[in-house]
């Protein structure tokens, strides 16, 4: 469905550590860097999509977040939601919403949100049941 999503910053550097913390905790491979640019791209693997994103913005003008904005990434279990969810505050992202069950979206989703350096706001979702 997706080709890729984009997420703008200001300070590159800092949203890359953040996001070359959280990606591998989500078994996304980053594909290139480049700090001139500034931007960076990570890939699911084995498909080259989709393609997550982070750089300026194009049009030169400031990074702003968006209001009502957010990308939110899929983890094969609730354990993988829990460490996402840690390393995202580990690495200067704020806590939208600790992980636990969202009975009100369905049964088994289990999720956590949180906002990266720059403000963007992002979820980390697993819709699998338990296992015991």
């Amino acid at each position: 469905m997706f080709s890729h999503i984009f997420i703008g910053v200001s300070d590159f550097p800092r949203a890359l550590a953040f996001y070359r913390a959280l990606m591998p905790v989500l078994g996304v491979q980053e594909r290139f860097c480049e700090p001139g640019r500034p931007w960076a791209g990570w890939q699911s693997s084995p498909d080259p999509r989709p393609l997550l994103l982070i750089g300026t913005p194009f049009d030169g003008q400031p990074h702003t977040p968006g209001n009502g904005a957010m990308t939110a990434f899929m983890a094969s279990s609730r354990a993988t939601v829990d460490r996402a969810h840690a390393v995202a505050l580990a690495h200067g992202g704020r806590c939208e919403g600790p992980p636990g069950l969202r009975p009100e979206y369905h049964a088994n989703y289990y999720g956590a949100y949180f906002r990266d350096t720059e403000g963007n706001k992002l979820c980390v979702a697993c819709h699998a049941a338990e296992v015991p």
